[in-house]
């Protein structure tokens, strides 16, 4: 293909080249230093013919979407091309930018074209990434304000970080175009924790994934290029896919977990423990029956029939915790009970204290510190209040946006002490698992019970956090996928609290921070 392209205002047609059905990018900027008379060393800015930047990873979606003219310039004839009181002005301009950016140090701030360079070409270095994203925030309004929050708290508030990605993005576009190559938004990233040691994520890969995941093209900074590009359509397309796995309906190597029947053992195992009045001879036959359990909630034709061909989770308590251990362990079967009240509940209490004030959040900070006659248990109050951190957030057609306190009535129901079990659960609608409360007021329940399938599976637990112990587990023992509105919430239970497929399951940039600023450490 030929295409027209304009150098110093001379226009010339050169040549792209394919391989491998691709047109090449780097053989389209040699034709163009051979076309144009220019040294093999000369560095080369593309442009379309409307002034954005071309870079090398839209390059062939580029010249296949239409009839596409370019405009190259290199720094010589940038400068060339500039007036005498244009180079003044751009050498004050620098001048006053290295000036506004030492804030009591030092700093050598380079040209645009020439960090350009060092970020896309070389490997991403820590120094130069801190120094980037340091001149950056220093050279722009409203920087400074967030240094002086980071140092006063060790971390940022949301408006505070909403704030910092705003500026970061804006230099990146202004440096590298609308569409940054992955190199660049790995060094911002990267220069984020660097410089704030405190924000980075000890539970991840490489501790940024919040702010930019390579991987899935998701985080902050990916999230805000896409609103300003969101004229682009070619941005979109490159975090479709993801390897993540991880999660309730993940199929798991078996562990080992005493004899396992099989076959005709195993249907006259379901007999005798469908018809036994012992609860010992039920638990054993259910361990017995494990795997092949394990086969039939994974199986997409069974699944929806497992309480029928298991009817004791109905009838007997310890069953879910029973399986749950056996395909994790002792160890991670008793993290949530374990950390919940030490090291979460009052992080999360302290952390609800910073976040937008409303009623409801203030009744549920009350609660958690006072029991009251009209609210929630106060170690339930708290793991409310762990939602309105992880709101739900809208996902297209599936799910319109709802609030936090919308989506509480998904996560747990109360229901009072004579009502109809099977009335209410008619009335009720959930698809999803959900924590039914039954008592005489929501401060005093007598019994908890996990809400699948319109069926009510009995909690052996006698205390909120015991309770919800058991409904996270329900998840992986009948391999139901998280409510939506719930997915942010549940996922950090899950890798946060019980440190289940940690970087695997899939985690949203807000997950990700939470558990960042409940979990600081020092550094």
């Amino acid at each position: 293909m030929l295409v027209p392209v304009e150098y110093k205002e001379v226009r010339k047609w050169v040549r792209v080249s394919k391989k491998e059905d691709v047109y090449d990018y780097s053989e389209f900027i040699t034709e163009i230093l051979t076309k144009f008379g220019l040294p093999k060393e000369t560095h080369v800015d593309l442009k379309d013919s409307s002034g954005i930047d071309v870079d090398s990873d839209i390059f062939d979606e580029l010249v296949k979407s239409s009839q596409v003219s370019f405009v190259v310039s290199t720094e010589e004839s940038s400068v060339l091309c500039m007036s005498s009181d244009e180079r003044q002005s751009s050498s004050e301009s620098s001048f006053c930018s290295e000036e506004s950016a030492s804030s009591g140090s030092t700093l050598i701030l380079e040209s645009t074209k020439a960090r350009r360079r060092q970020l896309i070409d070389g490997p991403v270095d820590l120094t130069t990434a801190r120094d980037i994203v340091k001149v950056a925030l220093h050279s722009k309004p409203g920087g400074d304000q967030i240094f002086q929050e980071y140092h006063k708290t060790s971390g940022l508030s949301d408006g505070t970080r909403r704030k910092m990605v705003n500026i970061l993005v804006a230099d990146m576009v202004e440096g590298h175009g609308r569409i940054p190559p992955v190199n660049v938004r790995i060094s911002y990233a990267l220069g984020i924790i660097t410089l704030f040691p405190h924000l980075k994520d000890l539970d991840s890969v490489n501790g940024y994934e919040h702010y930019y995941d390579p991987q899935s093209g998701s985080g902050y900074l990916a999230w805000r290029l896409k609103t300003v590009q969101r004229s682009s359509a070619s941005e979109g397309k490159s975090g479709s896919t993801s390897s993540y796995k991880g999660g309730p309906k993940t199929h798991r190597e078996m562990p080992v977990c005493g004899e396992q029947l099989s076959g005709d053992e195993c249907k006259e195992a379901m007999s005798l423990m469908n018809h036994s009045p012992d609860k010992t001879v039920v638990k054993d036959k259910m361990k017995a029956t494990f795997k092949h359990r394990q086969k039939l909630v994974h199986d997409p034709e069974k699944t929806s029939v497992i309480l029928d061909l298991f009817p004791r989770f109905l009838d007997t308590t310890g069953l879910v915790a029973q399986d749950f251990t056996l395909l994790f362990g002792e160890e991670v079967s008793g993290r949530f009970l374990a950390k919940w009240p030490t090291i979460f509940k009052p992080k999360i209490i302290a952390d609800c204290k910073t976040i937008p004030s409303n009623s409801h959040v203030d009744d549920l900070l009350a609660l958690a510190f006072q029991e009251s006659d009209h609210g929630w248990h106060s170690d339930l109050a708290c793991i409310l209040l762990l939602l309105h951190l992880l709101p739900p957030t809208s996902k297209g057609k599936k799910m319109g946006k709802i609030s936090a306190s919308e989506a509480e009535d998904r996560l747990v129901k109360f229901m009072r002490v004579g009502m109809s079990m099977v009335a209410f659960l008619e009335k009720s609608g959930s698809a999803q698992p959900y924590l039914l409360c039954v008592g005489e007021k929501k401060n005093s329940i007598h019994n908890y019970y996990i809400i699948l399938d319109q069926r009510a599976v009995p909690c052996e637990a006698k205390t909120a956090v015991a309770a919800f112990d058991e409904l996270f587990k329900a998840h992986f023992v009948f391999a139901v996928s998280y409510d939506e509105a719930l997915n942010n919430f549940f996922t950090f239970i899950q890798t946060t609290v019980y440190g289940i497929d940690v970087g695997k399951a899939k985690e949203s940039p807000r997950v990700k921070e939470i558990r960042v600023r409940l979990l600081r450490r020092d550094l």
